[in-house]
């Protein structure tokens, strides 16, 4: 069993004893740890929460025990039921609620589950904030409120909103889309993406909707991260059906990766930086994605004439990049896309339907829009950690090592040469060093990042 305790939530596996894996102790215990903060810092009288599920197994268990965990706190409580991660989001502002909890592990297999926390602004929790939960779900300082303070609780479903919202974004154009007569396959991963990407084709006017595991029972039908080597089905699917485009996301829906009609994969580096080169063609500003994204949204970003900033890893910190930076298109690599004309989290709704509006108005096959891309490649490695090594010295000296090279300690260290970079930092949720090398083919990939860890080994 596995229970995990940071500043953004906690998630671990279902089951077990308290404190060991994520029991129904542990659910009420750190939801009233919440609840307790948010009455402090909302000043409300009376708190409001939004509480959104994947479709995982265990979502309706912990949804229970959160909801009335909320109430048993004195907070008013607006359950959506099955809903996404951008649906929750975009629910906590439109409701002008104090806070949301979004009870999904992402792209974690069925055994897991998680509290996500989120602020008045529909966003996640600062670092400090996330600090003064944990501070006190460990002293266990909170008390539940008197029988008539008990918070009331109310269901609806958003996905309808969310559509709408989408629909009437400035850059998305519905009657082009409907005009180009795309055929769409989508794989859901059986989460609740199936319930809201349908309904967003729907309303854009795709009439040939071709889904893929889209029945949100949380038995998922492959291994749940949207990568290529858990989609060999789903583009072998793509290709027989024929369809011009294939969306794939998690289980919460807020990353997002592209087959297209040949079954090769876009790429989910990809997908950001597609999306970007739409949106910086119409309204031109700053871009920001993390350390560990892709070089080719530097490259788009300049090409329009523009500024790019890297930040560190965690959408918390690319979204503060992105205010200070006032971008107004951003994400990570991972295929998230954050569009502030939205909101700031990221939003596979959103990307899906800026990317239809750019492959119709474009013109061009899925597989020949890729093409228009400079080709970067992602070596993604690890180094298993050990009691006695000590990471933060190991970083340092692996920084005076490439002293004369372009070098950032933002986030670990990251180490820029002329046509590829290599980033290494510790893992939040790992006992392990992540490495992570891109260059402009896959074998230059894997020896940068094969030579870095001979490099880290030769310091230990």
């Amino acid at each position: 069993m596995t229970l995990i305790k940071s500043i953004s939530g906690i998630r671990g596996t279902i089951g077990g004893k308290p404190g060991e894996g994520l029991s129904p102790l542990d659910v009420v215990k750190f939801t009233a740890s919440y609840a307790k903060w948010l009455t402090g810092v909302s000043g409300a009288k009376k708190c409001k929460v939004v509480v959104g599920r994947d479709a995982r197994i265990s979502g309706e268990m912990v949804n229970a025990l959160v909801c009335a965990t909320l109430s048993g706190m004195g907070i008013d409580v607006v359950n959506l039921g099955l809903a996404t991660t951008p649906t929750t989001e975009i629910a906590v502002t439109t409701e002008q609620a104090d806070g949301g909890i979004i009870l999904t592990a992402s792209h974690n297999p069925k055994q897991w589950n998680a509290l996500k926390l989120l602020n008045a602004k529909g966003e996640f929790i600062s670092a400090a904030d996330g600090a003064a939960i944990l501070k006190y779900a460990e002293e266990e300082s909170f008390s539940f409120a008197e029988v008539d303070d008990l918070g009331r609780m109310t269901e609806k479903d958003y996905t309808a909103e969310h559509v709408r919202q989408v629909l009437a974004l400035d850059l998305v154009d519905v009657e082009a889309v409907k005009a180009a007569n795309f055929s769409v396959a989508f794989d859901a991963v059986n989460s609740v993406g199936g319930i809201a990407i349908p309904a967003l084709l729907e309303a854009m006017g795709v009439k040939n909707i071709v889904p893929i595991n889209e029945e949100p029972t949380g038995h998922f039908a492959h291994v749940p991260e949207p990568l290529p080597e858990n989609l060999v089905e789903t583009c072998a699917i793509v290709k027989e059906k024929q369809v011009d485009v294939c969306f794939v996301v998690d289980p919460d829906v807020d990353r997002l990766s592209i087959i297209s009609e040949d079954g090769s994969m876009f790429n989910e580096e990809y997908t950001l930086v597609a999306v970007a080169d739409y949106v910086l063609s119409k309204t031109p500003g700053n871009t920001v994605s993390n350390m560990s994204s892709s070089r080719a949204l530097r490259v788009i970003t300049e090409k329009h004439g523009s500024s790019y900033t890297a930040s560190a890893v965690g959408e918390v910190n690319v979204v503060t990049a992105m205010k200070a930076t006032n971008a107004v298109i951003g994400g990570e690599g991972n295929g998230g896309v954050i569009y502030p004309a939205s909101h700031n989290g990221r939003d596979a709704l959103v990307g899906i339907a800026l990317f239809l509006t750019q492959l119709a108005k474009s013109g061009l096959k899925c597989s020949e829009l890729r093409k228009t891309y400079p080709d970067y490649f992602i070596s993604k490695n690890k180094i298993e950690l050990t009691p006695e090594i000590e990471v933060d010295k190991i970083l340092e000296k692996m920084e005076a090592l490439y002293a004369n090279e372009q070098v950032s300690t933002v986030d670990g260290v990251k180490i820029d040469f002329p046509d590829e970079w290599v980033h290494l930092r510790k893992s939040n949720t790992e006992p392990i060093i992540r490495i992570y090398a891109e260059s402009t083919s896959p074998d230059k990939a894997d020896t940068l990042a094969q030579k870095i860890i001979t490099d880290i080994k030769n310091q230990l």
